[in-house]
């Protein structure tokens, strides 16, 4: 930047009369002038710049996830962006990127419908009957839809006919309407329906308890601390994967 403190103009050694002395000193004022203007509309520029950052990320998805997970006394978190490809790539590529200590510390939320709840049974007002559920489960493991369905037929003690519970993939389009994301940017965090959260208990087995999983956008992802998880979540916690 110009410093206008400096900026002399650099006289003839040979004696001036005084109308070219006057004349002199005029255009140096009207250059420090034209400086200080300069100086001023770049530093108002900046300013607008920074303004405008600071709004943006208070609008952005990582933001408005940390500030729930903050306001409700989660502190061991952290995000990630990766690579738009990212899902392309193999677990173990996955792994590095993001930090994590082995691909079974990386997992997904996939939100459930039960097809043959009764008809009554349309949202999610009953956690123990609910017509959907968002599961967290590792990708190194093998999703068990039936020990789902035996686990709420047991928390309901068994008052509701087994055969009522049939919990299937959600469709793409229902799962964004009720989360508010995307495929491969499902989370559990910021949904806009309070969808019931099923954590697979082998999650619980990870050491460091330290997992990953979708952050609201395909190429944001949430690291989180297990049992801050469980505190923030309240998961119905089932044995529901296999190898």
């Amino acid at each position: 930047m110009i410093n206008s403190s400096n900026f002399q103009l650099k006289i003839q050694e040979a004696p001036l009369m005084e109308p070219q002395l006057a004349e002199l000193e005029r255009l140096q004022t009207r250059i420090l002038n034209r400086i200080s203007k300069l100086e001023l509309s770049l530093s108002t520029q900046n300013n607008n710049n920074n303004n405008l950052s600071a709004c943006d990320g208070g609008d952005t998805t990582e933001a408005r996830l940390s500030n729930i997970l903050r306001s409700n006394g989660v502190k061991d978190f952290a995000f990630k962006k990766v690579s738009s490809d990212y899902y392309e790539w193999p677990l173990e590529s996955r792994r590095d990127v993001l930090g994590a200590a082995s691909i079974d510390h990386l997992c997904k939320s996939i939100v459930l419908v039960n097809t043959q709840a009764p008809s009554n049974i349309t949202d999610c007002s009953d956690c123990n009957n609910s017509k959907y559920y968002i599961v967290v489960v590792q990708y190194t493991a093998r999703f068990n839809a039936e020990t789902v369905k035996n686990y709420l037929y047991a928390l309901n003690d068994g008052k509701i006919a087994k055969k009522r519970f049939n919990l299937r993939l959600a469709p793409e389009e229902t799962s964004m309407k009720l989360t508010g994301y995307g495929h491969n940017a499902v989370t559990c965090i910021g949904m806009k329906t309070n969808i019931p959260v099923i954590l697979d208990e082998a999650i619980l087995r990870l050491n460091p308890d330290f997992f990953w999983l979708g952050g609201g956008e395909i190429d944001l992802k949430l690291g989180i601390r297990t049992s801050e998880f469980i505190d923030f979540a309240k998961p119905f916690i089932v044995s529901c994967s296999g190898t």
